[in-house]
């Protein structure tokens, strides 16, 4: 059957004018009355709904296998579908971690016939604890083509190096969520104002921005690509930017909910709001939103992190660093969406994260379907995932999606 979606509004590089699109076959096109064929139509009326090129996430996570109570590999699947995305970069840290030919055959296998096509991540380092190489070059032969220690640093110089020279016999990308440990050990938000105040031991900006220029350093050094993961401070920003303009191959990407809270929201002590890296001040949220404007900042991800209850029914020192990113991410593009707008928010979850996996650019083979304005209860009978650790669940959210397509592939999501 061939769908018809009349007076959609489509956005690209600009939020184009209610137009009517058909689903026929494997194709998405424009089409007018006169062009219309199919005596097997369906049609749905779209007025105030809004599409693009079908999103990516860079920055997910599955506990399958070994941590399947906070995510399975299935619900993951499901809670990146009906959240709009196509693609999705899947962190490494399971246990056992990615780390060999046994682990990406194993989850190939689960995946296989996901609507949301999932590539791995593969970490670096054996159980990433940033010493012994993996099997990297088995794991490229099995189709792994990003390497990282996802959830951790990959501190030790040395490796670093090794690993940026390593990929570049197959082209590989190095993804790093870039921080000295040793600089932000003990600590629980950012440090600051806010941490004084209320007496938590702080993370400095410090710790995030030694970590990335070291890096850039290394870089230099060894060539190859590399991609900084949700990164947080005014420092950072500059640093990327500098190393953009001397011609070197690194891109970066900034976790949503960077830029709809700062270090001020912990005042209430909301183990829901404790992430990592923390939520910063906001001249640092200020540099991002223009890192993101003058393209320092190639992708916005949701850096989906489900935690189980008992990890944040806890006193706030001793909760764990997480939050739900995919359930509410339409949410929070729309609080986003007047200060940004919705070309600029688009290309940072298309064209950007394109950019990053080093791909061309190809035409509207993929697509979601939303409607800003609907609005909706997010708790455990509407949650796809099985955690609840987000500041906003048992709250009202504004933003739905309506339908997805991916390659031929056509699925009803609230339409």
């Amino acid at each position: 059957m061939s769908i018809l979606f009349k007076s959609l509004k489509l956005i690209d590089d600009r939020v184009h004018d209610p137009a009517d699109y058909i689903f026929e076959g494997d194709e998405i096109k424009k089409v007018s009355a006169q062009t219309i064929t199919s005596d097997q139509l369906e049609e749905i009326d779209c007025s105030g709904w809004l599409a693009s090129k079908g999103w990516i996430d860079l920055r997910c996570f599955a506990g399958e296998p070994g941590l399947e109570h906070r995510e399975t590999l299935e619900s993951l699947g499901d809670t990146l579908k009906k959240s709009g995305f196509v693609e999705a970069v899947l962190l490494p840290n399971t246990v056992p971690a990615i780390q060999s030919k046994n682990e990406v055959e194993f989850i190939k296998s689960k995946i296989r016939n996901f609507f949301t096509t999932i590539h791995l991540q593969g970490a670096i380092t054996k159980d990433t604890l940033g010493e012994d190489f993996t099997d990297i070059l088995d794991m490229h032969h099995h189709g792994v083509r990003i390497f990282g220690e996802g959830t951790v640093p990959l501190s030790n110089s040395d490796r670093m190096m090794k690993a940026l020279q390593y990929l570049q016999k197959f082209n590989g990308i190095l993804f790093d969520h870039s921080y000295d440990p040793l600089l932000a050990m003990f600590g629980q938000m950012h440090e600051g104002l806010t941490s004084t105040q209320i007496g938590l031991k702080g993370i400095p900006a410090m710790a995030e921005e030694v970590a990335v220029k070291r890096n850039i350093d290394i870089l230099k050094y060894t060539g190859g690509s590399l991609h900084f993961q949700t990164v947080s401070t005014a420092g950072v920003v500059e640093a990327i930017r500098q190393a953009k303009e001397e011609g070197l191959q690194v891109t970066a990407d900034v976790s949503l909910y960077q830029l709809l809270f700062s270090d001020q929201d912990l005042i209430d002590f909301d183990t829901n709001l404790k992430v990592i890296p923390p939520y910063r001040g906001n001249e640092d949220r200020e540099a991002l939103i223009e890192g993101l404007t003058d393209g320092t900042i190639d992708a916005i991800v949701s850096n989906h992190q489900p935690l189980e209850v008992d990890a944040k029914h806890m006193e706030f020192d001793l909760a764990a660093f997480g939050m739900l990113g995919l359930p509410t991410f339409l949410h929070g593009l729309i609080q986003l969406e007047k200060e940004l707008g919705w070309p600029m928010l688009i290309s940072k979850i298309t064209k950007g994260p394109s950019k990053v996996l080093q791909r061309a650019e190809t035409g509207f083979d993929t697509l979601t379907i939303f409607d800003p304005r609907e609005e909706w209860r997010f708790d455990r009978y509407s949650n796809p995932s099985l955690s609840e650790n987000s500041p906003w669940f048992n709250g009202r959210l504004n933003g739905r999606i309506k339908f997805l397509i991916n390659k031929g592939k056509l699925e009803r999501i609230n339409g």
